[in-house]
């Protein structure tokens, strides 16, 4: 009977997973506010009812796909950690983040905006994943400001905001007007205008 019930919760977890995968999708191309629980039935070629016995709603399937998005980027924003020198280690986080923003699209903009008011748990969710990648970004920041010997006193938080601002900023006009990113080459200029 155990190992019954261990499969079962195995099949739960899978579909669940699959679920998660297909919405994600679907939010990215899309956004939170162009997607419904019946586009993502369809799209699995389930029914509503299926998908509610999984899910209280389409916000917790929503704050799913974004703490694997969240977890996505962080892991991108980690890779650059490893360069050997900090202008490697800028030059990388910044690419990283552009590269995989660039292919999240609409889930990296959710970053970005606000949502209504009903949907103020998801607000607050995103805002805690925002502060959480803002401290992963800023010890890299701080590491340049050491490394260049700025003479003013730099706000690293503050600088930090700058830069993660800018390239949201980027991500959203290159998004919107359907343009190619030479991420690398944006880095390069991020990094000349900021440091």
């Amino acid at each position: 009977m155990q190992a019954t019930t261990i499969q079962s919760e195995g099949v739960v977890q899978n579909t669940k997973k699959y679920i998660i995968d297909t919405a994600r999708w679907f939010f990215s191309e899309y956004s939170y506010l162009g997607v419904s629980m019946s586009d993502i039935a369809k799209k699995l070629n389930i029914t509503k009812a299926a998908l509610y016995y999984h899910f209280t709603g389409k916000a917790e399937i929503y704050e799913q796909v974004l703490e694997g998005v969240f977890d996505d980027l962080s892991s991108a924003i980690t890779a650059a950690l490893n360069e050997t020198t900090v202008d490697k280690k800028l030059h990388r986080l910044i690419k990283n983040y552009l590269d995989f923003g660039f292919k999240e699209k609409n889930l990296v903009k959710a970053f970005v905006f606000k949502l209504s008011s009903s949907d103020s748990q998801i607000t607050k969710h995103i805002a805690q994943l925002r502060e959480q990648l803002i401290c992963l970004i800023q010890p890299v920041i701080e590491e340049v400001s050491i490394s260049k010997k700025l003479t003013k006193k730099i706000d690293s938080k503050l600088l930090t905001s700058l830069l993660t601002s800018m390239m949201d900023g980027l991500l959203l006009e290159y998004s919107f007007l359907n343009k190619r990113m030479d991420s690398a080459k944006i880095s390069d200029q991020i990094i000349a205008l900021l440091f």
